[in-house]
């Protein structure tokens, strides 16, 4: 019977006794880490050790100059969505789109660019804008560097382009 108690103690002793390869694992991914993290694609998108990166943030604001007509409106609007489109080619805007609830703020814009005086410069290329048609109200932004490939997954879900 005492060797029945010393076998229990040490089985109880040997299965608490962690895993050394998952402690080894869990400091080299660090806390919270996923095991399908992609270094390569980490660094084409830009990604820190958090998987995030640094975006400018644009808010479009109706602007005081609305009072096109219908046609100069629409061609307005055509313009606005091509630059869209020229900006988003070049990889300095990765991600668009307008709010639905026809508010003041009309919509938003994540731009890839390091500064908020290079996305000044970019929605001064907008004819909306140049119209007085939009404002932007721009800030720095923090989210996840995933965003990069927005544009690429975008792509094979639109039967039409806009």
């Amino acid at each position: 019977m005492k060797y029945i108690w010393i076998l229990t103690i040490v089985g109880l002793w040997a299965c608490s006794t962690p895993d050394p390869t998952k402690k080894d694992k869990e400091e080299s991914l660090g806390k919270g880490a996923s095991t399908g993290y992609d270094s390569l694609l980490a660094a084409a998108c830009g990604a820190d050790a958090y998987g995030m990166r640094s975006y400018i943030m644009a808010n479009l604001v109706a602007g005081p100059n609305r009072d096109q007509d219908s046609a100069t409106a629409a061609r307005l609007q055509r313009a606005h969505l091509d630059n869209i489109t020229r900006m988003a080619e070049e990889g300095k805007l990765v991600l668009a789109g307008p709010f639905l609830d026809g508010g003041d703020v009309r919509g938003i814009y994540v731009f890839a660019v390091e500064t908020v005086e290079e996305a000044e410069a970019l929605t001064a290329t907008d004819p909306a804008i140049q119209a007085g048609r939009l404002k932007m109200e721009l800030r720095p932004w923090y989210g996840s560097a995933a965003l990069m490939k927005v544009g690429e997954i975008h792509e094979k879900l639109a039967k039409k382009e806009i």
